[in-house]
């Protein structure tokens, strides 16, 4: 029986025991079962930062790694719990509410299956709904991870074309100007991670030290515009000043050194957050 690492994510936080029943229901279904979070501090029912931090992260862990992903505002609604097996050979056990939605771009979805939770649930918690990370996900993620199912017997095959997504605008460059979204916040520091690649700037020839117009818009209305030097990092500017720089995944990131621009300016994630950057 081949055993794999089971990773969890969610809104839960850590200052209740959510968290710590997810553990133990995985670890009732396989004692030696190796169980790592990834986070548990997704602002609550944000789904589109669930999403982003399933992909930022998934590409670390080894082939057949099974994570648990866990941001469902429609829990005992009608959305489907389902499995996943990515293009990356990962699987995923979630709610289908477009948690999906960075990891079916980047490393795509070859399978889909349905969790049957006449089988995949855990024993006598058939009359409640509403903490199915613990009842459907985290049991059947452990099942999984640990070989006491196989894949196929998560549940019946749904078409992975069906899954639920999230809208996304792709980044654009037009002679002197990229464009893109704010993905993601770098939480602790408040930095804004843009999704567009560092190539971006290549291809219109900026360079480090350059100044760059940057401007940030909320639903087609600006809430930011300022001068920024294009640095190789936080040293390339004085205490309190912004810059342009290329963060851990090779995409062009906004911060404040040693301050937090996300606070400072309230800016938030997702396509209604779009940056421009003008040479």
């Amino acid at each position: 029986m081949m055993t794999r690492a089971l990773v969890l994510q969610s809104d839960f936080g850590i200052s209740d025991g959510a968290v710590s029943a997810m553990h133990g229901v995985a670890h009732s279904v396989d004692h030696q079962l190796s169980i790592f979070d990834l986070t548990h501090d997704i602002p609550p029912f944000n789904i589109w930062e669930g999403s982003y931090r399933l992909w930022q992260t998934m590409a670390y862990w080894s082939e057949g790694t099974v994570f648990v992903s866990v941001v469902d505002p429609g829990v005992g609604s009608t959305r489907k719990s389902i499995g996943v097996k990515t293009g990356s050979g990962h699987f995923i056990i979630t709610p289908d509410n477009g948690t999906l939605t960075h990891v079916a771009r980047t490393e795509g979805i070859v399978e889909v299956r349905e969790i049957d939770e006449k089988v995949n649930r855990l024993p006598r918690s058939g009359e409640s709904y509403t903490f199915h990370g613990r009842d459907v996900y985290a049991f059947t993620g452990a099942r999984l991870a640990a070989g006491v199912i196989t894949f196929d017997e998560v549940g019946p095959s749904l078409d992975p074309d069906s899954i639920e997504r999230i809208s996304v605008k792709d980044p654009t460059i037009e002679e002197s100007t990229v464009s893109g979204i704010i993905d993601i916040l770098d939480i602790r520091f408040g930095n804004l991670w843009t999704n567009i690649p560092r190539d971006f700037f290549n291809q219109m020839g900026v360079h480090y030290g350059d100044t760059l117009n940057v401007s940030i818009l909320h639903n087609g209305d600006e809430v930011y515009h300022n001068s920024m030097t294009f640095g190789r990092s936080f040293a390339d500017t004085h205490k309190g000043e912004p810059l342009v720089y290329v963060n851990s995944l090779d995409n062009l990131a906004v911060a404040i050194n040693q301050g937090s621009f996300a606070r400072a300016y309230n800016i938030r994630t997702g396509s209604n957050w779009t940056i421009h950057f003008e040479k």
